[in-house]
């Protein structure tokens, strides 16, 4: 493992580091993939992911996890993780993000991963959140949470220099978004629709020309909005987000989580601000990234590594030789 100087901040070494974490996880989630077993997949997944982060040089807090202490005995928020020789830094999780589109071998199930310098993540709790998330290359302040569909969809269009038709929102498929659906058909743009993954949903927004994908609306976990926050700011792109609790005990939850406010609008620096660094490992084929596949003895895996501080965005694809019936990173 490397020396990592706890002086220096977000060693450029940590983007391999983190890599490996998320190839970790998305070798154990795969070998489980199309069994329609989603607890057992996400099990293999946070088992291996917090093994790989234990051999990381970093004094790391879980401020996204997999709940609570006492509802989760791995990787829950408030867990300290890494070897304890490094930064001081906040981490978000996502050992497996569509469990679902995983236990059917569905398309975009990812390992995702994200730290940020201690401060850096805001500390959500595991509940909806409303959000709205575009690429880069648009004027601030395109998007708003408050602003009809229509006119969002329509400042977007005319910033992009396109017709309307021409533009396409990425909306998780939900009975709760049935009218958000139909206000977006209305203007007349494309709506894609996706049975889980929201947050490969929004960085599909930031290379519409690869993907389709224009804009990002609807509500899905505030874990994963903070997750694709981070995403957002290595890349760019504009997101805003809001908590939506469902009942009063999430409302008391994210004020014991330190957000008083539970109306308050999160801009995307808000939610991840300082050096980023983000790593997903595709576990099923998907348009962001191909899932593993393996081979004989090797197991193969395609990763994305992004650091906000620099821009760099990596994709980096790997070979792992089998020992038994593990990979090794």
């Amino acid at each position: 493992m490397s020396r990592i100087d706890p002086k220096a901040g977000l060693d450029r070494l940590l983007v391999l580091e983190v890599a490996r974490v998320t190839e970790a996880a998305a070798i154990a989630a795969a070998r489980l993939r199309g069994r329609g077993d989603e607890k057992a997949a996400d099990g293999a997944a946070v088992d291996a992911m917090r093994k790989e982060l234990a051999k990381v040089n970093i004094k790391g807090r879980v401020v996204i996890g997999e709940g609570e202490m006492d509802e989760s005995p791995m990787l829950y928020i408030g867990e300290e993780v890494g070897t304890g020789d490094g930064p001081e830094v906040d981490i978000a999780v996502d050992p497996l993000e569509g469990t679902t589109i995983c236990a059917k071998a569905m398309p975009n199930a990812l390992a995702v991963l994200a730290i940020a310098e201690r401060g850096g993540l805001l500390n959500a709790p595991d509940m909806y959140m409303n959000k709205i998330a575009i690429g880069p290359g648009y004027p601030d302040g395109i998007i708003d949470l408050d602003a009809p569909p229509a006119e969002t969809i329509g400042a977007l269009a005319k910033a992009k220099g396109v017709r309307v038709s021409e533009v396409t929102a990425c909306i998780l498929d939900r009975p709760r978004h049935a009218e958000l659906i139909a206000a977006v058909r209305k203007t007349g743009a494309g709506v894609q629709l996706i049975p889980d993954g929201d947050i490969a949903g929004v960085i599909w927004t930031t290379d519409p020309k690869e993907t389709g994908i224009d804009i990002y609306f609807g509500i899905g976990g505030a874990p994963e909005g903070v997750l694709a926050a981070a995403a957002l700011r290595c890349i760019g792109g504009q997101m805003q987000g809001r908590l939506h609790p469902l009942k009063k005990e999430e409302e008391a939850r994210a004020a014991a989580m330190g957000i008083a406010d539970i109306k308050r609008k999160f801009s995307m620096e808000e939610m991840a601000s300082g050096d980023v660094i983000f790593s997903a490992t595709g576990v099923t084929d998907g348009s962001l990234l191909d899932g593993v596949h393996f081979r004989g003895d090797f197991a193969e895996t395609e990763t994305v590594v992004l650091r906000s501080k620099t821009g760099t965005v990596r994709r980096i694809k790997t070979s792992f030789r089998m020992i038994g019936t593990k990979a090794t990173p």
